[in-house]
């Protein structure tokens, strides 16, 4: 899974890739501090994969992972090339979904591009650029399929998708907003990679003091919630500057520390749960003497295709799957246990994997 982090200068954006990721984005407040898209790989977290390692007692534990994009911070007019340009914007072109990271906090020593805060103007802000962008991408494909498309009759059909699609922007929507008439129009929308058609998070960054009730007395981050529940978005809040002061700490002192400030998990965890939520994803494991490991998978994948996921030779050569739930084999103590008991199933092409399945795999090399 790739997430690109996008936002207006001085929001939060590269203090939270930092605390994401401990990659040591430079984080200053002065715009455009960020002038390289930063990546970093994180694991996911997922208590299962420790329990499952010391049953089998696995020499390699392996998470699964996300990567993050940090694009610089946008301002108004940089899909014209205000600011440092849209240079950046095609580096989230490839991501699953976009963190959008609003700034939600008042705090008169960092400054505000705008002058004052404002989640929804920011937003506001972003999204536009973010559909300028698109509309380029979508002028390019009209003008290079005009003159094909006069007689050819596939053609014409997505010329005039996208035809409609550059309507849909110009009106100032979303491309995540426009009702595709059917699975293959769905499907050429999405191939089209649209800055605008991607699901976004958005991070509502507060300050320390509204982080025990959720920002549920912080009228910005209510702003937010409510913008996103009227576009189909995951909101979760998160104090950045929290969150690096966290990533600093060993695992025993973290617990404390979110225990002190009245947290049940970190913004990480947050960050994670929103993505597979969006996303519709969930982890399968895999475990043995030799590695335990998570694998990500969308939900409703069947047994053949979460096999490719750790060599397409499974999914090719896919006989059977031998599944039995994680805490079912905890409870017995041994997989033959569970065995006995009839806790692992014999499970074919057609079964859907959920999550929490420990599934060993039966192919044909």
């Amino acid at each position: 899974m790739k997430l690109g982090i996008v936002g207006l200068p001085n929001v939060g954006k590269s203090t939270l890739f930092n605390s994401l990721t401990k990659a040591g984005a430079e984080s200053a407040n002065y715009p455009f501090c960020t002038i390289d898209p930063n990546v970093g790989v994180v694991p996911v977290p997922d208590f299962r994969l420790k329990l499952l390692t010391d049953l089998y007692h696995s020499e390699k534990t392996t998470p699964a992972v996300i990567e993050f994009v940090d694009i610089a911070g946008l301002v108004k007019g940089a899909s014209k090339g205000e600011g440092l340009g849209n240079q950046f914007l095609s580096n989230i072109r490839e991501v699953d979904a976009i963190i959008h990271v609003v700034r939600c906090f008042e705090d008169s020593n960092v400054i505000h591009v705008d002058g004052a805060v404002d989640p929804l103007r920011d937003i506001e802000t972003i999204n536009l650029e973010l559909i300028f962008s698109d509309i380029e991408i979508l002028e390019r494909r009209i003008a290079k399929l005009g003159k094909g498309a006069s007689s050819n009759k596939e053609l014409a059909k997505e010329l005039n998708l996208l035809k409609a699609m550059k309507a849909c922007l110009e009106d100032g929507k979303l491309a995540s907003t426009f009702e595709p008439e059917d699975d293959e129009a769905l499907a050429f929308i999405s191939s089209l990679n649209l800055l605008t058609f991607k699901p976004v998070i958005f991070a509502a960054n507060v300050g320390e003091e509204d982080l025990a009730d959720d920002g549920a007395s912080n009228s910005h981050v209510q702003r937010v919630r409510d913008f996103a529940a009227s576009n189909a978005s995951e909101v979760f809040v998160i104090c950045a500057q929290i969150e690096q002061e966290i990533a600093e700490l060993e695992e025993e002192e973290k617990k404390m520390f979110l225990e002190d400030l009245g947290l049940k998990e970190s913004g990480l965890e947050k960050l994670i749960a929103a993505s597979y939520r969006l996303l519709g994803l969930i982890s399968y494991l895999t475990a043995g003497e030799k590695e335990t490991r998570a694998w990500t998978i969308k939900v409703g994948t069947k047994a053949p295709q979460a096999a490719g996921k750790i060599h397409s030779d499974f999914e090719r050569g896919f006989i059977k799957a031998e599944v039995v739930n994680y805490q079912d084999l905890l409870d017995c103590g041994a997989y033959n246990l569970a065995r006995e008991k009839g806790l692992v199933r014999i499970e074919g092409k057609d079964y859907v994997v959920k999550d929490g399945d420990v599934v060993l795999f039966r192919f044909n090399v």
